[in-house]
């Protein structure tokens, strides 16, 4: 991608407030007409959302979305929206032991909650509070008991695929352990025996960054350093890793895009977890020192790929080895190409990749960040225009040209066109309002985090 080099946060100001009002035109569309009797709302279909009822993983980027309106406009309606759906339809995410999106469903919505009060954005209440941090804790407590251990210290938190698969993009919803942890929660499996929360996170960080991302450093024909697999298989009878494997990519030896850039936040933010721990902090493998070093690397590793894989404008297609980018040319020395007709576009990972790049900026500073600061809002900067930004009110989505499933099918097709386009997630519309919110805490001279 090209890096706009003059490019400032506060640059943005005149996008956000106009990407502000038309996310809240969303909001309330969805709030009023969507039928929630089919479950959460996944992606649209001719620009309606519509549902697939796969662990509601979206929920909480549907009332998170809210809560994010909220804090970058005061907005009280989008306030209560998802006070009161966090309340009334978010429970069961926080106990639900089938799946590894906890940082995902309540992070975004009780997590947001108690972060607007430590802001002192809501009022202070002790029950209120309680309600949150009770949440909080325990989702970090279900989601860390999905675990599998491996030699050498290591071990992770497991995917809905069962006890040996390790996905890219829960080092995301390590955020429920961060927090739980934070919060001095007392994690206790059988015997009474009191687990480490911490241990945990940093184990299943370890892995990831041992067997998902690549470094150059000659692990397999296809090691291009910073490159990701979306997930890892492991042998259960003795741990032994055995392959890499995509989901939701093209190939396992492909970059499948959306969980590239779930592995970037995800690094970028547990780094900066790191940051508020006490110095004498016990942590395995191998301490502090090498915990964020090793951190560091996949980071950097990651956001350097990013910016030497994506088309001149920032966005992506949806995976780094798609078949179709062969007939496309010098695909990456122009613009994406949403409408093409060989391979679509995935404006969501855009959108997480973005927030990753920035938060990896500021965590380096100045000096050595800049440069991926200023790649976070290039690609902010062009997902805040046409045609990514929906601006048409019947369009319920918010980030047009979004892909879910592609080897499934699962993403609409458009009548005459051949691919995928023109349509919304309610992932890809949580993220860049997360995105969006960071960029304009920064052009005004603060900064958001959770932890």
């Amino acid at each position: 991608m090209k890096i706009d080099e003059a490019i400032v946060a506060a640059d943005l100001k005149e996008k956000l407030a106009r990407f502000w009002e038309l996310s809240g035109q969303k909001i309330q569309a969805i709030e009023s007409d969507y039928d929630t009797g089919q479950g959460a709302p996944v992606f649209t279909v001719n620009g309606k959302y519509t549902a697939r009822g796969w662990t509601e993983w979206t929920q909480g980027f549907q009332y998170g979305s809210a809560i994010l309106q909220f804090d970058a406009t005061g907005d009280t309606t989008a306030l209560e929206n998802g006070r009161r759906n966090t309340l009334e339809r978010m429970a069961p995410h926080v106990t639900h032991f089938g799946v590894h999106d906890h940082g995902f469903n309540n992070v975004s919505t009780y997590g947001n909650l108690w972060r607007l009060m430590n802001e002192g954005r809501l009022p202070e209440n002790a029950w209120e509070r309680a309600f949150y941090e009770l949440a909080i804790k325990s989702s970090g407590a279900v989601q860390a008991r999905r675990w599998t251990e491996l030699p050498e210290g290591l071990g992770y938190v497991y995917s809905f695929n069962g006890p040996h698969s390790l996905f890219a993009d829960t080092i995301r919803s390590m955020r429920a352990l961060a927090l739980s942890h934070q919060l001095g929660h007392a994690y206790c499996g059988e015997n009474d025996v009191q687990l480490s929360l911490m241990e945990r996170l940093v184990k299943h960080v370890a892995t990831t960054a041992r067997y998902i991302i690549y470094y150059g450093e000659g692990r397999d024909t296809y090691d291009i350093c910073g490159r990701a697999a979306h997930e890892a298989i492991f042998n259960l009878n003795d741990g032994a890793f055995r392959c890499p494997s995509s989901q939701q990519g093209y190939s396992p030896f492909s970059t499948w895009t959306r969980g590239h850039a779930w592995v970037m936040l995800g690094f970028a933010e547990q780094l900066e977890f790191l940051d508020t721990l006490p110095d004498d902090t016990p942590l395995p493998c191998g301490g502090r020192a090498a915990v964020r070093a090793m951190m560091l690397k996949a980071a950097t590793a990651t956001c350097d790929f990013y910016i030497a894989q994506t088309p001149l404008d920032g966005i992506v297609y949806w995976d780094t080895g798609a078949p179709g980018l062969a007939r496309m040319g010098d695909y990456l020395e122009r613009p994406a190409e949403p409408f093409n007709a060989h391979e679509p576009v995935d404006s969501s990972a855009s959108a997480i990749a973005a927030q990753g790049l920035l938060r990896l900026g500021h965590l380096l500073g100045e000096q050595d960040g800049g440069r991926y600061t200023q790649a976070g809002l290039t690609v902010l900067a062009r997902l805040l225009d046409e045609p990514y930004l929906s601006t048409d009110s019947a369009h319920q989505g918010l980030l047009l040209h979004s892909i879910y499933h592609r080897p499934n099918g699962w993403d609409h097709i458009p009548e005459g066109q051949t691919i995928p386009c023109g349509e919304s997630s309610m992932w890809g519309d949580y993220h860049i309002r997360e995105a969006a919110l960071l960029a304009g805490r920064i052009g005004e001279g603060t900064y958001y985090r959770f932890f």
